[in-house]
């Protein structure tokens, strides 16, 4: 499902992927799962999902700049901060993102998750799915799908409240 920019409101998207997530709960047979935000905007959306899935337990915040592959050229961010995250061996993890784009940043989040265990399985949730892959990752849920220009962004802003904002990238 393609949606446009003008018709993404967080609060629908967010019910959507929660509807989405809570079919892959039954249907994957999760026990106990683990809920894992990717810092910022993946913390963001977990803290509001954890309650409507019904997952106990503190939620798992990654911190997934140090395993980037493009490190060298995206820079250091300056408020880099360590993940907290408990044993994800043998457990059941839900991971979720903002904005699932070129697929690195996920590549990099699974990365960190096998360094605190080996998960039984993972199920991926994003806010928003957009065009532009450039590794063969996917997500199990998300909001909303999209097709965005070269050079358009799309960057989730808050805490509070969520919104989505589009930029437009200038090269040179």
């Amino acid at each position: 499902m393609k949606t446009a920019i003008a018709e993404l409101d967080v609060d629908a998207l967010l019910a959507s992927l929660g509807e989405c997530l809570k079919r892959q709960m039954v249907a994957r047979k999760l026990r106990d799962p683990l809920l894992v935000g990717i810092h910022t905007g993946g913390v963001w959306i977990a803290e509001i999902l954890q309650q409507r899935l019904g997952i106990a337990g503190p939620i798992g915040q990654l911190n997934i700049s140090f395993y980037r592959d493009d490190f060298s050229r995206l820079g250091m961010h300056p408020e880099v901060r360590p993940s907290r995250l408990p044993s994800t061996e043998d457990r059941d993890v839900i991971l979720i993102d903002d904005v699932l784009y070129t697929g690195r940043t996920i590549r990099a989040a699974l990365n960190e998750l096998f360094d605190y265990g080996r998960p039984r399985q993972v199920v991926l949730g994003v806010l928003i799915e957009r065009n532009g892959r450039e590794l063969p990752i996917q997500a199990d849920c998300s909001g909303a799908r999209i097709d965005l220009a070269s050079g358009q962004r799309i960057k989730l802003t808050g805490p509070t409240p969520l919104r989505l904002e589009l930029h437009t990238v200038k090269n040179g």
